[in-house]
């Protein structure tokens, strides 16, 4: 059976989720899910690796910058797909940054779906 893209991201994305409530404490899947919530419009604003080194330097949603590169790794391999996705980013020409970008929007849409139907998202949100 051959799934199609967006059923590839959806799949992927859900299993990230349960992970998730799976493996961290719920304020963990708070921050996760608020991130995550938070990283389309940051990517928008300020691009995709300003936005992955924010929350690199911050150490917000670990999780998710390792989802976002594992689901990358995936749908974009090349020589260097083992490397962190904001190390890719920086590493490639301007081709593969809006290749990267439009798939980790795409695959954010998913992922906040999911998070949002589980319940792993911050309502109040004081993080930047």
């Amino acid at each position: 059976m051959n799934q199609t893209l967006d059923q590839e991201r959806a799949a992927h994305s859900w299993g990230i989720v349960q992970n998730v409530k799976r493996e961290l404490a719920p304020q963990d899947q708070k921050k996760f899910g608020g991130q995550a919530k938070k990283l389309p419009i940051r990517i928008m604003s300020a691009g995709l690796g300003s936005s992955l080194a924010f929350l690199e330097a911050k150490k917000y949603a670990p999780k998710l910058l390792d989802a976002l590169s594992e689901w990358t790794k995936k749908k974009m391999p090349g020589a260097d797909a083992q490397m962190p996705l904001l190390a890719r980013i920086m590493k490639n020409d301007a081709n593969f940054l809006r290749r990267a970008t439009d798939e980790t929007l795409a695959y954010l849409q998913w992922l906040n779906r999911f998070a949002e139907a589980e319940g792993i998202t911050e309502d109040n949100d004081n993080t930047n």
